[in-house]
């Protein structure tokens, strides 16, 4: 209901925002800000994005929780989504989910939502049963030689 909500109110908003600054300056400025916007917010997110990667890397490196670079990353990108969409209102969303202290606020409020069901990292879990080395672990089904279906040329090999 929410997100229905949300495509609806989105783009009043952003029609009223084009209507009531295009009044002020005019067309052709107001034109000039969406396309700066645009082009502002995609080397914004260009370096932030790096920045982002270093992190999960070095998370990843260290064997740390990746999840706080991962949740940055996705908010940058959202955050690249929302400016290069036409429009004021998700031109100030976008911007200020590249802020920093914006993100942890966002991911405080999600946290709060989201429940992590858990994070390992080492080996995965430890084999069932005895392991011997003789043994193979598989599944089969026998056929019936009398009551095989007929068989044809399997589509590899030309008759």
């Amino acid at each position: 209901m929410w997100i229905l909500l949300a495509f609806i109110a989105v783009p009043l908003i952003e029609i009223g925002l084009f209507i009531q600054v295009g009044g002020v300056i005019g067309l052709w400025p107001t034109l000039a800000i969406v396309l700066a916007t645009a082009v502002l917010g995609t080397s914004l997110v260009r370096t932030q994005g790096a920045r982002a990667m270093e992190d999960l890397r070095a998370s990843l490196a260290g064997l740390g929780d990746p999840t706080k670079p991962l949740a940055h990353g996705a908010m940058i990108l959202f955050a690249g989504a929302l400016l290069l969409t036409p429009g004021f209102f998700t031109d100030a969303c976008g911007l200020l989910l590249l802020i920093p202290p914006v993100r942890e606020a966002a991911m405080r409020a999600l946290a709060k939502r989201v429940r992590v069901q858990g994070f390992t990292v080492g080996p995965g879990p430890a084999p069932r049963g005895p392991t011997d080395p003789g043994v193979i672990d598989g599944e089969f089904l026998e056929i019936d030689p009398d009551n095989a279906p007929p068989r044809g040329p399997s589509g590899w090999t030309r008759p």
